[in-house]
């Protein structure tokens, strides 16, 4: 299957994860979503670059190295490791940079849109008087905080310590971009999504923008404001260091080669088609990120996904209440593949969801070992001991056969929608619709007293069952690389590609585009294994 045409490019990010302490659950969920998207468009063809890593800068990384006693860079390097190895050893991120904000590419970049937000009129120099959030690395009006009983005043939002902060400061002409991000908003509605999520963005630009301090001189662990220019007729009384929002964002850019605009790199990947990032942050990417590239002259990213939270049980993860979930530990108690099933096929993206020992067992027993496992184990097996282990010959297709084919066929058309939205939810609950009328199929049609019956009936049944199964383990893939790997091994389908991790896997029959190219009669399988054993804990396999 060789391709006859360049591959179309595809970029996606992460929002970078702020190393100030260890990854969790949260983190890890926000890695899969992007992955998942990331191998679905490999597979589909696209030349992906995909995009992560760590945002390193900040006052709240200075305190606590201070705390710690070390460096801020020494934290910073020995926390985003942790990250890297999360993506790396636990997750199977398939990302292709890993980017650190104290990098001296990212450096030259950040200098790089600040000079062309500069040159465009947007900066300033003033003063800034307000409440500050170290936590949050956010700015407060007065009426978004409240005292409590303790007598300190917190961010009503997120409930986070404030402080009174006034020092010199780089201001970016934030009200100016108003009205553009308004025409924005209404000519492309899909630039971000759920839109119940992109609706509180717009409603609080329509509230009013005011312009945002862009610097801060209390501390230095930060990026160097560039010299102002001549014209700017700016004159700071001490040095600068950029608000950590603004080297953070700017992260994209650099992923894309930027500050060098006319590279084929950068021509090539910007601008970016998919930032995914988590509720918490939709301002600073729907609305600072925005009018940052506005004023540089820069392109827009096509569309910000805003991924809502996980909750333990209905709680908000916290140290304080112990029910903080290491990646790690999920993984090695359910399978990293049941993990990253559950965590997309559980509740929707876009929204906050809740998850417990039950469910996560539930999700693996009920919809991997008994939906598609034992599928797949039981039309294997009678191939095995009834076919000579061979794909069955089909004969003439009833309606029922057309019926359960006709709907396997439609998956690819219902995923490809729904990716483009990431309602992974919906494309793996349409598939497990067909998987479920499959397995009424194999039911209702009782290949086992075919067998004595109506052997080539059965060879039928058993044809058009591996078939359904086939086209459910391809699109399983970028979800579940390792498990659907297995069973496209035992449904002999030639191997080819990685499931999604690199661009190898856009091509063959493991890819998209072998999605109508059925299983060949006569093909030899390997004997049948279970691919999703069901869920035992210690504690039971005990008992």
């Amino acid at each position: 299957m060789n391709q006859t045409r360049p591959q179309e490019p595809y970029y996606l990010t992460t929002a970078i994860h702020y190393p100030n302490g260890e990854p969790h659950i949260g983190h890890a969920y926000e890695m899969v979503g992007t992955d998942v998207m990331a191998r679905f468009q490999r597979l589909d063809g696209k030349d992906v670059y995909f995009l992560t890593g760590t945002d390193e800068h900040g006052q709240k990384m200075a305190q606590t190295a201070e705390r710690e006693g070390i460096t801020p860079l020494e934290l910073a390097t020995r926390n985003s490791s942790a990250f890297q190895r999360m993506d790396d050893e636990v997750l199977d991120i398939s990302y292709d940079r890993f980017i650190r904000t104290t990098e001296q590419d990212h450096h030259l970049a950040s200098q790089a849109i600040w000079r062309r937000m500069e040159a465009a009129g947007d900066i300033y120099l003033d003063h800034y008087a307000g409440w500050y959030s170290v936590r949050d690395e956010r700015f407060f009006a007065e009426d978004e905080t409240e005292v409590r009983e303790d007598g300190q005043r917190y961010a009503a939002e997120t409930g986070t310590e404030v402080t009174w902060t006034e020092e010199e400061s780089y201001f970016f002409r934030l009200s100016r971009y108003q009205e553009p991000l308004l025409d924005l908003y209404r000519s492309r509605p899909d630039f971000s999504g759920p839109q119940y999520r992109f609706n509180e963005v717009i409603r609080f630009v329509e509230s009013g923008l005011e312009d945002l301090s862009i610097s801060r001189t209390s501390f230095d662990w930060g990026i160097t404001v560039p010299p102002p220019s001549e014209a700017s007729g700016n004159r700071p009384t001490q040095d600068h260091v950029m608000y950590v929002w603004v080297d953070a964002l700017t992260n994209y850019l650099t992923g894309a080669g930027f500050p060098d605009t006319d590279s084929e790199q950068f021509r090539r990947h910007w601008p970016a088609d998919l930032h995914v990032i988590g509720k918490d942050i939709s301002r600073f990417h729907c609305i600072f990120w925005p009018a940052f590239l506005l004023s540089a002259g820069l392109e827009l990213p096509r569309r910000v996904m805003i991924h809502g939270f996980l909750n333990n049980n209905g709680e908000k993860m916290s140290k304080s209440l112990g029910n903080v979930v290491a990646p790690a530990d999920w993984v090695s108690r359910y399978g990293l593949d049941a993990v990253r099933f559950f965590l997309l096929r559980e509740f929707s993206f876009g929204a906050d969801g809740s998850y417990n020992h039950e469910a996560v067992v539930g999700r693996k027993n009920a919809d991997l070992a008994n939906n598609l496992g034992n599928l797949a184990q039981r039309s294997l097996s009678m191939v095995a001991k009834n076919l000579g282990g061979a794909v069955p010959e089909p004969g003439e297709f009833t309606e029922a056969d057309h019926a359960l084919l006709g709907a396997a066929s439609s998956l690819l058309a219902t995923a490809r929608a729904d990716y483009a939205v990431q309602d992974f939810h919906h494309a793996l609950e349409s598939t497990w619709a067909v998987l479920g009328a499959a397995n009424a199929y194999f039911a209702e049609q009782q290949p086992w007293v075919l067998r004595k019956t109506d052997p080539e009936r059965m060879s039928t049944v058993l044809y058009v069952t591996l078939e359904t199964v086939r086209r459910v383990a391809l699109l399983a893939q970028p979800v579940m690389p390792g498990s659907a790997t297995q069973l496209l091994d035992l449904l002999g389908v030639q191997a080819s590609g990685d499931a999604g991790r690199t661009g190898s896997s856009g091509t063959g029959a493991r890819s998209f585009a072998a999605w109508d190219a059925a299983l060949v009669p006569g093909t030899v399988l390997p004997a049948p294994t279970p691919v999703f054993p069901r869920h035992e804990d210690p504690e039971d396999a005990a008992g």
